[in-house]
């Protein structure tokens, strides 16, 4: 399919998740009937080539089909987004002969991919044993984890000290994946806890380092990080844009016009017309600089092992400057559609105030203060923030 197909197969996708959005914020159970809408929409294997049985599809077109599935349902666009980044570990860590064989499977099996990587949390411990390893220990967020058919966890060798990224099928009995996601936004994403009890890893399950002594992680490798702090800045904008046309809809078929306004419809009032023409300049600024981001994501994945480290950290700065430009404005946007569509809409069947829950739930992932002080670092001083694994 084309990019504009994909684009086509999300939106109908999200639409689908609007009509309910509100009602199963609300009832807060783990996701797996919207799993099954995306997996019914071949949305799952979207970037897998198609040699290998996937959609073929580039990291461009990845971050729109994000985008789009916000819009209809900021929680699933984020299990979405997660989803893609922890299926291309293995081309982040690992080499071409665990690519092929997972990359086969996931497409095979239509997998859902989920993640065990905090790096706040104590180091998962993965020891020698037999022909193999054992995984044990906790994460406390794990995006995911709770739906998903195949996970990635970061962990620690014990015998060398060395962390690295494991591949494992969370069916095994030592994996108990908690029901315990109780936030007050971002309530589907499936992000609670998981634990790993004595969880055999083959040797070949390991799927690479994450060790940053010198040499060890290529520039490539550690696109890593601007890649999924892209998936932020879509997932945000989408909940910006799916906030904003809900609120239109709502002013266009129920706001009533203010009784000093002097007009008969509230899609009249100039103070609407100019606040609804404000935060619409916002989402499409935003639009603009996320795409921009995308496009330079897309070269440096297209540079491969070829890319350096100047130009992985030039990626970094524009996507910090995104995550900076897509926090405000969302945040911004998502709560200020009250402000037109007027006292009745705060009526909890509407579910308004999910948007601005969900943006300011996940936007405290890490604080936007340290991506400003990443950009204006580079503007004064030329400098590129050093690697940090997710962050």
């Amino acid at each position: 399919m084309t990019t504009t197909d994909w684009i086509a197969t999300a939106r109908a996708v999200a639409a689908d998740l609007a009509q309910d959005a509100a009602q199963r914020d609300k009832a807060n159970k783990p996701p797996f009937e919207e799993v099954e809408r995306l997996r019914a929409a071949g949305l799952l294997t979207l970037l897998v080539p198609a040699e290998y049985g996937g959609g073929g599809a580039d990291w461009r077109t990845a971050y729109a089909v994000i985008r789009e599935i916000a819009a209809g349902d900021g929680s699933i666009g984020q299990l979405l987004g997660y989803h893609y980044l922890l299926s291309w570990n293995p081309r982040f860590f690992g080499e071409p002969a665990i690519v092929e064989r997972l990359e086969r499977a996931a497409a095979e099996g239509q997998w859902l991919w989920g993640g065990a990587f905090n790096p706040r949390d104590p180091d998962v411990t993965l020891t020698p044993e037999g022909d193999g390893f054992r995984l044990d220990g906790r994460k406390s967020f794990a995006t995911g984890a709770r739906v998903a058919d195949r996970l990635v966890a970061g962990a620690t060798r014990t015998d060398t000290g060395e962390p690295v990224v494991v591949f494992l099928d969370p069916a095994h009995p030592g994996v108990v994946r908690h029901d315990d996601w109780d936030n007050f936004g971002q309530r589907l994403s499936a992000s609670g806890s998981v634990e790993f009890h004595a969880v055999p890893v083959a040797a070949d399950d390991i799927i690479g380092s994450l060790s940053e002594e010198a040499g060890t992680l290529t520039p490539f490798a550690t696109l890593v990080t601007p890649a999924i702090q892209l998936v932020f800045v879509h997932f945000y904008l989408g909940i910006a844009e799916g906030a904003l046309a809900a609120a239109a809809e709502y002013t266009r078929d129920t706001t009533r016009p203010w009784l000093l306004s002097g007009v008969d419809s509230a899609t009249q009032d100039p103070y609407t017309l100019a606040t609804y023409g404000e935060l619409a300049v916002s989402a499409r600024s935003v639009r603009l600089l996320a795409d921009h981001a995308a496009e330079a994501v897309q070269r440096g994945i297209d540079r491969g092992q070829d890319l350096t480290a100047e130009e992985r950290g030039e990626i970094a700065v524009t996507v910090a400057a995104a995550k900076v430009a897509s926090t405000k404005a969302a945040l911004d946007i998502t709560a200020r559609i009250l402000e037109v569509t007027g006292a009745r809409a705060t009526a909890s069947a509407h579910g308004f105030d999910r948007f601005w829950r969900n943006v300011r739930t996940h936007t405290l992932h890490d604080p936007v203060a340290y991506k400003l002080r990443e950009v204006g670092d580079h503007f004064l001083n030329g400098t590129h923030a050093p690697f940090t694994l997710y962050t």
